[in-house]
């Protein structure tokens, strides 16, 4: 989506017009850290989480293992969004209680590298929704521009022309295609060295396999081999499901800049960004990222402080001229599935 019709203020302003936000934001308190919420949330989230893996093994080998295994995905996504603010330093200002949270969330109790996570989302934040920059937006089992759909060949561009279709049943792969991107991103290597930066490579690498050794080993120990392949199905296909669709509203469908379109900071951010309006139970249900636009004006602001924020972010962007998406949740997904759509169309012309 070209960005040639967005109105903006006047040039001498831009570099100041994020400045402005920012004091208003910090004179809020909105960026002090929030120990006692978020010391709340762990024990809750980790509690729900623990005793969830206690009742599959007090279960044993029941075909009620496979209801568990939904309620074990939907724990496991609210573990991985404790990893996601803790990636973002929204829990502590020291980047070594934020790692220790972050590698247990994501590599022990989700299975996935939080290293490898965390530089590809600074990548995502520090570009969303530019092509050639973002890796969300990259060419990949979907595609999201008219010439990523061009590019395209056999079974992938008839995939490509009817992606809109596609896209939930694809995100059941989710899960096992997070799971592969961590063993690809911890073992790559490009030109001799690693592909992927990673601090903490071998004890990523140790949490990943203790990850997976601990769930074959649990599950074929309180289950029948069929009914243990079929938890994990069940659990990994929904986990999956869930991420993704915590993420597909937030930037799907939204503005596409290029290298032509020379956006400020604020701009960059709010016009690539779509936010979700609703209750507290979306909040939860979604981990905040239902407040995008917040999160990535302020991507280290505590998750019990977006809410608060928004009126502030709103106003302000109302001030400066700069649209503020938001939307309802079907409404943000009706919208995501109809850029995918669009982008298809010159396959099926």
């Amino acid at each position: 989506m070209a960005l040639g019709a967005v109105a903006e203020p006047p040039v001498r302003r831009r570099g100041s017009d994020y400045a402005q936000l920012s004091r208003r934001i910090s004179q809020a308190g909105l960026l002090e850290r929030r120990p006692g919420w978020y010391v709340t949330r762990i024990v809750l989230t980790l509690g729900a989480f623990l005793a969830g893996w206690v009742a599959v093994f007090l279960l044993g080998d029941s075909w009620w293992q496979l209801p568990l295994a939904a309620l074990m995905a939907v724990a496991t996504t609210q573990v991985a969004f404790l990893g996601h603010d803790a990636g973002h330093r929204q829990m502590f200002r020291r980047r070594g209680p934020s790692e220790l949270v972050g590698l247990l969330a994501g590599n022990v109790a989700v299975g996935i590298s939080y290293g490898w996570w965390v530089d590809k989302h600074n990548r995502h934040h520090a570009n969303p929704n530019h092509e050639d920059e973002d890796p969300d937006v990259g060419a990949g089992a979907l595609v999201w521009t008219p010439e990523q759909a061009m590019e395209t060949r056999g079974f992938g561009r008839w995939i490509a022309q009817r992606q809109a279709y596609f896209f939930f049943p694809m995100l059941l792969l989710e899960g096992l295609s997070l799971h592969v991107a961590s063993i690809k991103a911890i073992v790559g290597r490009e030109n001799g060295k690693y592909a992927v930066p990673m601090r903490h490579r071998a004890v990523e690498a140790a949490m990943l396999v203790a990850h997976t050794a601990a769930y074959v080993a649990l599950l074929l120990a309180v289950m029948s081999p069929v009914k243990a392949l079929l938890f994990a199905v069940v659990h990994q296909a929904l986990w999956g499901l869930y991420m993704g669709c915590a993420f597909a509203p937030n930037h799907k469908g939204m503005p596409m800049p290029t290298a032509e379109d020379e956006l400020d900071f604020l701009r960059k951010q709010v016009l690539t960004s779509r936010n979700v309006r609703g209750s507290r139970l979306v909040d939860t249900t979604l981990g905040g990222l239902n407040y995008q636009i917040e999160h990535h004006l302020f991507p280290n602001m505590p998750r019990a402080n977006l809410r608060r924020a928004q009126p502030i972010v709103r106003a302000y962007c109302v001030e400066q001229g700069i649209p503020y998406a938001e939307t309802g949740l079907v409404e943000s997904y009706r919208q995501a599935l109809g850029h995918l759509h669009e982008v298809g169309r010159p396959l099926r012309g």
